[in-house]
């Protein structure tokens, strides 16, 4: 449910879910609240004054019950409930005179939702079910078991050519299972490439189970595993989880899990972790959905070109090496239990198909599940993360390249960078004219790092307060507490010792700067060289497709205020979250959206950025922010102001 909240005196009004933190709706509304415990509730700094309404509060410290009483809240530890009229009160400088702070617009509210994007999708999934009650043999009828089996299956289903099956294990437990079961079973088959192939008997269920046919769509990214389980005769997602990959153990990174790869048993070191790891997931959906692993029925999978091979054993070795070749692009249908996966014995587990050895099948299935191999419209299609993986085109044509923008945007690189979990600072608004920061950490808990999104804002804060200039080097003339020299230089505090986690200052650095503005800069360079090489500029797009989980949290205003987004009418942004499971769902659910992959894939074309000289010059003249040419952020100015 949904709840609106109005801001006074600024007049602001955001709508919130039930149980959402004033504090973490004001930031996202742009409204600043003085608050440095990132949602903790013991600073009792972010005092608000409730005018209409009801709130539930947990924790909290510093007020009086006269102030209760009188309907003083701390912002952090108040829970919308219902519809609010909320005052902020003013922040009073050390001459006792208020300090205003105009609201900013950093919603992305003109981002477009999906489901305008990647359509409807029907209940046809890639296997089915058929219960049947086959009569018992006679010596009048004494054909064997398979094809009594066969014979069933085709008076069921006279319309459909005679299935066929591949396997052994069938035959050998097929005459026990029949007369144990009665002669009443069921029979799973697999569809098959085309919509006129013959379908397969992949397994033969004692009894009817007809009402327990599920398939897992899992994402294999290099960080995280995310896995749904899907209900094949409804296609309603009823259970979903996620993994850290613990690979992770061996290297942050595809490239350190490459050299991996090459020691002694580290591929096999690397597959089994990758294994356990969907194991995780697949136990956790399973638990949570009440059903066994072998109720599973299909895998649909997608990751990058170095996860897949490492799923299925394969070398990653030439990918790294020029001319950066992978060993297999298209991958083979195969067994889950023959890589140790936990389903039903017969399961088959499919992988998307890759383009290139740095855009693998994650992307393709991205851009199969918003349609752009289908429409008419132009679009650039972003996945954010350690590569930033890109796809520019329509239904007639798709160029796609990856571009290294480093680990920034996760965590890497930045001193007290890490991943969005608790603690991690999320959101963050500075005063214009204290430089106090308001910090709103993942889980509104003590801060004790900073994620991608809570970087992105930090970075545009300091940029319209002028903290930094557009070089990313700390204003020297600004003398205040929280600018300073520190052991790797020059930094900003944004949380004080006293009210962290960790117990010590967590600062920005300019080193951490840099690094981000290399890593916005990568990005931005690869969307303008991949246009121009179909003599486009960002002018001709029609839709901008923000993937990914990190994509499906950045605030656009502040995106494009650092130059990490093209400055467009905001109408043309997308959220797609995360495309790769996105689309490993729609293709588990709808036989005939799976059917369009290898269209999507054969569309594509890949550009290596690195062969490309443009590339090296469009990097350089992004390496400011927003950009060294400001006409290609026409309301930079405008944020700033």
């Amino acid at each position: 449910m949904t709840h609106r909240i109005r801001f006074l005196p600024e007049n602001v009004s955001i709508d919130v879910e039930t149980d959402e933190s004033i504090l973490t709706a004001a930031a996202a509304a742009g409204i600043y609240i003085h608050a440095a415990c990132g949602g903790e509730g013991v600073c009792g700094k972010c005092r608000i004054q409730l005018e209409r309404g009801d709130v539930r509060n947990t924790h909290g410290t510093g007020l009086t019950e006269k102030e209760y009483g009188e309907g003083i809240r701390l912002a952090c530890t108040s829970r919308v409930v219902s519809d609010l009229v909320v005052r902020i009160p003013d922040t009073v400088g050390a001459d006792g005179r208020s300090l205003a702070c105009r609201p900013k617009t950093t919603r992305p509210l003109s981002a477009r939702s999906l489901e305008t994007l990647v359509g409807t999708w029907e209940t046809a999934p890639p296997v089915r079910k058929i219960a049947l009650q086959l009569p018992p043999p006679t010596l009048d009828d004494n054909i064997s078991d398979m094809q009594r089996l066969l014979r069933g299956i085709r008076q069921t289903l006279p319309d459909s050519p005679e299935p066929y099956y591949d396997h052994t294990e069938l035959l050998k437990e097929l005459p026990f299972m029949l007369r144990e079961a009665n002669w009443h079973v069921t029979v799973i088959l697999l569809h098959g490439k085309h919509a006129e192939d013959p379908e397969t008997i992949i397994a033969v269920e004692e009894g009817d189970t007809t009402d327990r046919l599920y398939g897992l769509a899992c994402d294999i990214g290099t960080t995280t595993v995310c896995g749904q389980l899907i209900d094949l005769n409804t296609g309603a997602t009823i259970a979903e989880s996620s993994s850290y990959n613990a690979q992770v153990s061996c290297g942050a990174d595809i490239i350190s899990r490459i050299i991996y790869s090459l020691k002694d048993h580290g591929l096999k070191t690397l597959q089994n972790k990758v294994v356990s790891t969907i194991n995780t997931v697949i136990e956790d959906v399973c638990r949570k959905a009440t059903i066994y692993p072998s109720d599973i029925s299909y895998i649909m999978t997608a990751g990058n070109t170095v996860m897949a091979h490492l799923l299925l054993g394969i070398s990653p070795r030439f990918i790294r090496e020029a001319p950066y070749v992978p060993g297999i692009s298209i991958f083979p249908l195969t067994r889950a239990a023959e890589l140790g996966i936990m389903a039903h014995p017969s399961v088959r587990i499919y992988l998307y198909p890759c383009v290139s050895s740095y855009v693998g099948g994650d992307i393709v299935a991205g851009v199969h599940a918003c349609r752009m191999h289908d429409s008419d419209e132009i679009s650039l299609f972003i996945d954010i993360g350690t590569n930033g993986e890109i796809v520019v085109g329509n239904r007639e044509w798709l160029i796609c390249a990856a571009c290294s923008a480093g680990p920034a945007f996760e965590g890497g690189g930045i001193k007290y960078g890490m991943r969005a979990s608790p603690g991690a600072i999320e959101n963050c608004h500075i005063h214009p004219e204290t430089l106090d920061p308001m910090i709103v950490t993942v889980g509104n808990t003590l801060p004790r790092g900073i994620c991608g999104s809570g970087l992105i804002a930090i970075v545009a804060e300091m940029l319209a307060t002028g903290i930094i200039d557009q070089r990313g080097k700390f204003s020297r003339s600004l003398k205040h507490p929280r600018i300073r020299q520190g052991t790797d230089g020059w930094e900003f505090v944004l949380v004080w010792s006293r009210d962290s986690l960790t117990g010590e200052d967590i600062v920005l650095t300019e080193i951490d700067l840099d690094n981000l503005i290399r890593a916005k800069g990568a990005l931005f360079a690869g969307y303008q060289t991949l246009l121009e090489s179909v003599g486009l500029s960002f002018d001709n797009l029609d839709r901008v497709i923000l993937a990914g989980n990190f994509g499906a949290h950045i605030d656009l205003e502040r995106a494009i205020a650092i130059g990490l987004l093209p400055d467009l009418d905001r109408n043309r942004f997308f959220y797609l979250g995360n495309a790769s499971l996105l689309g490993c769902r729609i293709s588990l659910t709808d036989q005939r959206r799976f059917m369009e992959r290898a269209q999507v894939r054969s569309l594509m074309t890949n550009m290596e950025l690195s062969d490309n000289p443009g590339f090296m010059n469009h990097y350089v003249a992004a390496l400011f922010l927003p950009h060294t040419d400001l006409r290609l952020f026409p309301t930079a100015g405008r944020n700033r102001a």
